[in-house]
């Protein structure tokens, strides 16, 4: 049940900030998803964020994330998990196993490997596509050129549903451009989902269409080192 039940701050002041985005834009209240990101932050970090009613958690690395998320979500059946960073072929059962979205597909063996152990699980995560909008050598996704013909692919070829893009502008670059490059890749698709903005930008974000934001450091505050 998603009952507010304590008060924390960084997460109140985050979800007046979409609804206001979500009126400004002109979109109906509630159609943003809030992914709080709770990379780095340990279970005793992450309950409070629970304790006020929030269930969408993103993560970045499989690993990390089954070192906390079964405990957790075994005290709160209703959480679901998203992951947000890389995947690994050599994670993707784990992946598949613990995790109600995948954002991150980007490549043929990627999307071979979860469909495999989709099979294999019998669970159906959802799937949404990495696109490199700014086609950095040392960011991972599709390029945007090549993303129609990859969404191809992972429907024929791996038979998987793909559900939205998503993406992660340059950091010294307007974030706007490649939030509507990605909403114009998805739109000529037919996909509903964008998973685009973060602390920074998820404003900017919800104007060009952004369906799920993934916000970590306006809600937990600075993260601790990773180890």
């Amino acid at each position: 049940m998603d009952t507010q039940t304590t008060n924390h701050p960084g997460l109140a002041e985050v979800r007046e900030r979409v609804a206001a985005a979500e009126k400004e834009a002109g979109r109906a209240a509630g159609s943003v998803r809030l992914i709080a990101v709770s990379k780095t932050f340990d279970a005793e970090g992450i309950r409070p964020v629970i304790a006020a009613g929030q269930r969408v958690f993103g993560e970045n690395r499989v690993q990390e994330a089954a070192g906390k998320w079964p405990a957790l979500k075994a005290e709160t059946p209703d959480i679901e998990l998203h992951l947000i960073g890389p995947l690994q072929s050599n994670k993707a059962r784990d992946a598949v196993a613990l995790f109600d979205a995948i954002h991150t597909i980007d490549r043929d063996k990627i999307a071979g490997a979860v469909a495999a152990e989709m099979a294999r699980l019998g669970r159906s995560p959802r799937l949404l596509v990495q696109v490199n909008t700014g086609a950095e050598p040392q960011k991972a996704g599709v390029l945007p050129e090549e993303t129609d013909a990859f969404v191809a692919r992972c429907r024929s070829v791996h038979g998987l549903t793909i559900d939205g893009l998503m993406c992660i502008p340059p950091v010294e670059e307007s974030p706007a451009p490649h939030f509507a490059l990605l909403a114009k890749i998805a739109g000529r698709l037919g996909l509903e989902s964008l998973s685009m903005g973060m602390s920074s930008d998820f404003e900017t974000a919800i104007a060009f269409g952004a369906t799920d934001v993934r916000v970590g450091s306006a809600i937990f505050g600075t993260r601790p080192p990773l180890v």
